[in-house]
């Protein structure tokens, strides 16, 4: 059946990678060569693996490591050009035997390149040549013809995914820093912090403690983000929204509220956040609290004022 074509393939992977590890060791002293490595880490490997080379290089220049990735049978035809006595290669191979594999190591080791291999045989050149030797495991793969390249791939890919998380944790990279390298994309808006949507300066609606509630609904029609702020000098009194003044102008117990102070009819102790916070805790934070706007504040002064709008106009999610 389908079914059990699905269900062996991903059990398969799931404990090849679980039986990975016993290679914690081996796979935290590469980390610890590939974070001190002076010039470029090369990922290198052939077919599938090369597919998995190119994900591990990848992962790693995303968190800003100087990985690429080195096609071998390019490498043999004059890209050899591009590798220097200063970096750090990580060969992939499952037999650790392919051809092209043999004799990158080879060059590898006249150059003095330390080598990391990822192989799941340990009787191979590449395992006996390498300087740290990450083992996966000797499995038949887990599709229903059991040679096609599925389990041993995700086992490669998962070491230099658990390289890439011993690097994160040993520099103390941050998100702000990971952001750096990935200022576009979904990635890169998820990661936007307040100080860059909020508004300041003039953009933010305020009027004094002596206003009016008609003062407050110019302030929020003129500003235009359904809200003002009431403030004494540089200390915040409280908050108007448009909510507020609907309600307000609801009131029968008052003859004329437009004329009445806008203290009545505003909240007290509004909700805030820093300039540091993340764009989208701001707007969980205004989900939580089923409101549309949040006051900036630091060291206990107000900085800016984010609306849900700034935030869904980025389209964080």
């Amino acid at each position: 059946m389908a079914d059990d074509a699905i269900k062996n393939l991903l059990e398969s992977e799931s404990r090849a990678i679980k039986a990975l590890l016993a290679q914690r060791e081996a796979i935290a002293e590469a980390a610890k060569l590939c974070a001190n490595c002076k010039g470029r880490i090369i990922a290198t490997g052939l077919g599938k693996s090369g597919i998995a080379a190119k994900k591990i290089a990848s992962t790693l220049t995303s968190i800003g490591a100087q990985a690429i990735f080195l096609h071998p049978t390019e490498a043999l035809h004059g890209d050899l050009g591009i590798v220097s006595p200063q970096d750090v290669a990580i060969c992939i191979s499952k037999s650790g035997e392919t051809e092209e594999i043999t004799h990158l190591v080879a060059f590898f080791k006249r150059w003095g390149i330390p080598i990391i291999a990822i192989t799941a045989n340990k009787k191979s050149l590449l395992y006996s040549n390498a300087d740290l030797k990450i083992l996966i495991p000797e499995v038949e793969e887990g599709e229903p013809l059991g040679v096609i390249p599925t389990t041993s791939v995700v086992c490669s890919i998962a070491a230099g995914d658990a390289i890439a998380a011993e690097i994160i944790s040993m520099k103390g990279i941050t998100k702000e820093k990971f952001r750096q390298f990935h200022p576009g994309g979904l990635l890169g808006r998820n990661l936007t912090k307040v100080s860059e949507l909020m508004h300041t300066g003039d953009e933010i609606p305020i009027i004094p403690p002596s206003a009016t509630l008609k003062d407050a609904i110019v302030e929020i029609t003129q500003k235009k983000l359904g809200t003002t702020l009431i403030m004494d000098g540089e200390k915040l009194i409280g908050i108007l929204t448009d909510g507020d003044v609907r309600r307000a102008v609801q009131r029968e117990d008052i003859e004329d509220p437009l004329k009445e102070n806008v203290l009545i009819f505003a909240t007290r102790n509004p909700k805030w956040t820093t300039p540091d916070a993340l764009a989208e805790e701001a707007l969980r934070k205004m989900e939580n609290y089923k409101i549309t706007s949040l006051v900036v504040m630091e060291g206990g002064k107000v900085v800016g004022f984010i609306h849900m709008h700034d935030i869904l106009g980025r389209k964080i999610v």
